[in-house]
């Protein structure tokens, strides 16, 4: 048996996740983990009969000491969070599996040898979460990297870029379209838990450094990923969001319909497994109703509904978004009239429930902090230029109107994974409220951002 300090903080991990099931006097069922965290409780519900913690998920397949657990802590809504990992960096001076210089360094090949150097190398894991991802361009690619602006100095070849992304939740992926910020493991016309166990083998090899995994292995684990449901539960200052009516929580989500297509306001369906049988019909914008009943509620009841309200009510005008209406060749032409809704449109859920990456924005350089390096693109064709801290889906596709586009996620279980968005560019809720009023000019008052915010962290 390896024992390393790899495998006795993965001990530790998971006798803090059984523990999760005694918490609240015993009170727990065994197919729960609830954890507290800034706004109050969040719950995990397994749809197997109990949370099988031998599960590969947790088991050391590599070589480096990683699980599929060191990136998707449980108490920290299957993802990871800079308090969480701050707090690993602490209690083993920067030597925690997730400490790897493969892609949690700022640069592959950082100085690791003193704690100082480590604290350096690790800096934008620790402070905003992110894991490098370095991706050469594609041969046949339709631009090339003129340039970079890197406040690391990596030396990284112009052939290849290194960019720095969140890792997503490892829960509530029964209601994914896409798998991966960029679409990497997403196989057209593939069902979505074939391009899971793709994912597991792929981080095995790449974030763990091993070899292949076994198909049983891989299925285990996808397995085990597609049972997990994880909501909000619980707030400090309202109580419980299963209380007066409402069905928040993991249960009722896990009790959620959902095919690849539902409700896409575009009426894409793709041929692929798990779609829709028909056409959607078109959009719904009431796609959360969690909370319907609390509209005549208590003070704080009364917030969480009217932020539903304007999530799926209040309409802006949506335009120059990459993927949707900011190139010749997107499905929409021109200017679009919409809510949240539109890009949030799985009911309950808050996915795009068709694969659609979009450019938000997000890695404009007006927007590049000076913790991110800004690479400068060249179109082959046209000679046209972008900077932009991160050209997302370009970097799988080639082409050049995908550059800085990415996939929205799940919005379940938002209020334990700060911070947001696929380079944690908002710390907070507020932040990232704060980004669409300003990105779309809504024009949200004070009072609809406070909505807009206590709804957000009730899911």
């Amino acid at each position: 048996m390896k024992r390393t300090l790899a495998g006795a903080v993965a001990l530790v991990v998971l006798i803090g996740l059984a523990a999760a099931r005694s918490t609240a006097a015993d009170r727990t069922p065994s197919n729960q983990l609830t954890f507290n965290d800034d706004s109050g409780v969040q719950q995990t519900l397994t749809t197997a009969d109990s949370f099988d913690f031998n599960n590969p998920f947790f088991q050391d397949l590599g070589r480096n000491g990683r699980t599929c657990s060191s990136c998707h802590q449980a108490d920290q809504g299957w993802s990871v969070t800079p308090p969480g990992i701050q707090q690993r960096f602490a209690g083993t001076d920067g030597l925690d599996p997730i400490f790897r210089n493969n892609d949690g360094s700022n640069c592959e090949g950082a100085d690791l040898s003193t704690l100082g150097s480590r604290h350096a190398a690790f800096s934008l894991l620790l402070n905003k979460g992110l894991i490098r991802v370095g991706l050469d361009v594609p041969p046949n690619g339709e631009f090339t990297i003129e340039s970079v602006d890197d406040p690391y100095g990596c030396g990284t070849p112009l052939s290849k870029a290194s960019m720095y992304r969140r890792p997503l939740p490892s829960t509530n992926l029964g209601f994914l379209s896409t798998v991966m910020w960029d679409g990497r493991e997403t196989v057209p016309g593939q069902a979505i838990s074939d391009d899971l166990a793709t994912q597991a083998n792929d981080a095995t090899t790449g974030h763990a450094q091993g070899g292949p995994i076994s198909l049983k292995q891989a299925r285990d684990i996808v397995q085990f990923e597609l049972g997990l449901f994880t909501a909000q539960a619980n707030s400090n200052t309202i109580g419980s969001f299963s209380a007066a009516g409402a069905h928040g929580g993991p249960t009722p989500l896990s009790q959620q319909s959902f095919c690849i297509g539902l409700n896409d306001p575009l009426n894409i369906l793709p041929v692929m497994p798990g779609a829709c049988p028909t056409a959607s019909g078109g959009l719904n914008p009431l796609v959360f109703t969690i909370f319907d009943a609390w509209d005549q509620s208590t003070a704080g009841r009364k917030a969480v509904a009217r932020g539903q309200a304007l999530f799926n009510t209040r309409t802006f005008i949506i335009d120059n978004v990459g993927g949707l209406n900011g190139n010749p060749g997107d499905p929409v032409s021109g200017q679009l009239t919409g809510t949240c809704t539109v890009c949030h449109d799985t009911p309950n859920a808050g996915n795009h429930s068709i694969s659609m990456a979009l450019n938000l924005g997000l890695t404009d350089e007006s927007r590049r902090t000076p913790d991110l390096p800004l690479y400068h693109l060249k179109n082959k064709t046209t000679q046209q230029t972008i900077a932009t801290t991160d050209p997302g889906r370009a970097m799988i596709t080639g082409r050049w109107n995908d550059v800085g586009k990415f996939k929205g996620p799940v919005l379940r279980g938002l209020a334990a994974r700060a911070p947001y968005f696929h380079n944690g560019a908002a710390a907070t809720l507020d932040d990232a409220v704060n980004f669409y009023d300003t990105r779309f000019n809504i024009g949200l008052t004070a009072q609809d951002k406070a909505d807009l915010v206590a709804f957000l962290k009730a899911l």
